[in-house]
């Protein structure tokens, strides 16, 4: 993201697999096939047992597409999967600003989901985004901040969600979504971080829920490259044209890269600056014409279908 100190991103890739531990978009050469088992729940009915709820997986797939500008290094988001316990997910969105004071803006996310990725089993997380998020930031030494969303799933289907800024989380289900995280922000185009710095927020900031999940549904993660780009009335088609989650991811990016190169686009990021009074450059209020377009940032996508297991 651009914002006064701005966000993180990695190599172009997709992926998906059943059951493989999961890992993180960390590294700068992660080009790798990656799946998420992620639990949750549905009801099943017996006999004897009318209400036994049966755990269910994630398939996870995942694509991460970087800044036009970025390719080379990467970008700025970050993001990891874990099949610990019913699963594990989460995004980092390093914030571009600090490139002003020669600062790297994606060692501060990669390091941050380094650290959470290793202490997704902590006795003292207890198996809590919010203290995951505590103890991963603390633990972070880079110079820098991040927005970051973290949700981890419970055996039994309650899935936990803390997020910090606007990266963002989609639930799909029956064809349409149901549920959404909401960003927080400062003010437009400048979202709530971690940081570094004391001037930052902490988990205490963390917009923290619960979500039930049962067979058949989808979740859909990502950075504000993909929700600045992309409506939910263009995410749900997409998804459901794949039975392939890391077909669905890729294709979900590459609609958000379309609509970020796009300047004619009427993106939810325009809608959302005309609503704040923000106008399109002079040249084009002279012609009257509004101001529209995409907008160019990593892009970080992760789709995960319950399966039952």
């Amino acid at each position: 993201m651009a914002i006064p100190l701005l966000r993180a991103a990695m190599l172009s890739h997709s992926q998906s697999h059943p059951l493989i531990h999961s890992l993180s978009a960390i590294d700068e050469t992660a080009k790798r096939r990656k799946r998420v088992v992620f639990s949750s729940s549905a009801f099943s009915s017996s006999e004897l047992n009318p209400l036994i709820r049966s755990e269910v997986s994630f398939c996870v797939g995942t694509c991460l597409i970087p800044h036009p500008k970025k390719v080379k290094t990467g970008g700025e988001d970050a993001f990891f999967v874990s099949n610990y316990n019913g699963g594990v997910i989460a995004v980092a969105d390093g914030v571009s600003g600090w490139a002003e004071e020669d600062v790297d803006p994606s060692l501060f996310p990669r390091e941050l989901l380094a650290n959470a990725s290793n202490f997704v089993g902590d006795e003292e997380v207890n198996y809590d985004p919010q203290i995951l998020i505590r103890k991963a930031h603390a633990a972070t030494s880079s110079t820098g901040s991040a927005t970051v969303i973290v949700a981890m799933l419970e055996k039994n289907g309650t899935l936990k969600i803390a997020n910090v800024g606007d990266c963002g989380l989609k639930l799909i289900r029956n064809g349409r979504v149901v549920f959404s995280t909401s960003p927080q922000e400062h003010y437009f185009d400048c979202p709530f971080q971690l940081s570094s710095e004391r001037v930052g927020q902490t988990y205490l900031d963390a917009a923290v829920c619960n979500v039930e999940l049962m067979e058949g549904d989808i979740i859909v993660m990502g950075s504000d490259g993909l929700f600045d780009n992309v409506f939910d009335h263009e995410i749900v088609p997409t998804i459901v044209r794949y039975k392939d989650v890391a077909e669905a991811a890729k294709s979900l990016a590459n609609l958000a890269s379309c609509h970020a190169l796009d300047s004619n686009f009427d993106s939810p990021y325009s809608l959302e600056a005309r609503s704040r009074g923000f106008e399109p450059p002079l040249w084009k209020k002279i012609l009257g014409m509004k101001l529209t377009g995409g907008k160019l940032d990593d892009i970080t996508v992760i789709v995960g279908q319950v399966v039952s297991s």
